[in-house]
């Protein structure tokens, strides 16, 4: 039977992304987001609070996983997409999916929103 194994929330100022955006900043764009993800951003009107979602997500994800960015996982091991039917999921990759693995984790749940100055996600794992 399903269980609850992690839950991270996060919450992420806009502004940190539009000074990101401002200031030409792409290198660090670059390492926090994937090339689909920075595609995604940029096309919208306003990216910043786009990026500030996937942050989030990001680390609403590290939290719940409980080992920040340590044991060799990266920011791009972690993408926020949309399903077919537009809902956001978090897609893991290298050693972020190794460890989630490895940790029992078979279900990873994902809810985020962002609104006036802030982005908010949160993820939820689920275990057998």
């Amino acid at each position: 039977m399903p269980y609850l194994s992690g839950l991270g929330n996060d919450l992420v100022r806009i502004q940190r992304f539009r000074r990101f955006l401002e200031a030409g900043k792409t290198a660090i764009l670059e390492r926090l987001f994937t090339e689909e993800e920075r595609s995604f951003c940029l096309a919208k009107k306003d990216p910043a609070p786009h990026f500030a979602v996937r942050f989030a997500a990001k680390e609403a994800f590290l939290k719940a996983l409980g080992t920040g960015l340590r044991y060799g996982i990266r920011w791009q091991d972690m993408a926020v997409v949309r399903n077919p039917e537009g809902k956001p999921d978090l897609v893991l990759d290298g050693e972020a999916a190794r460890l989630f693995e490895d940790r029992g984790h078979v279900r990873l749940l994902l809810s985020c929103s962002h609104d006036g100055d802030y982005a908010f996600a949160t993820v939820v794992f689920e275990g057998n």
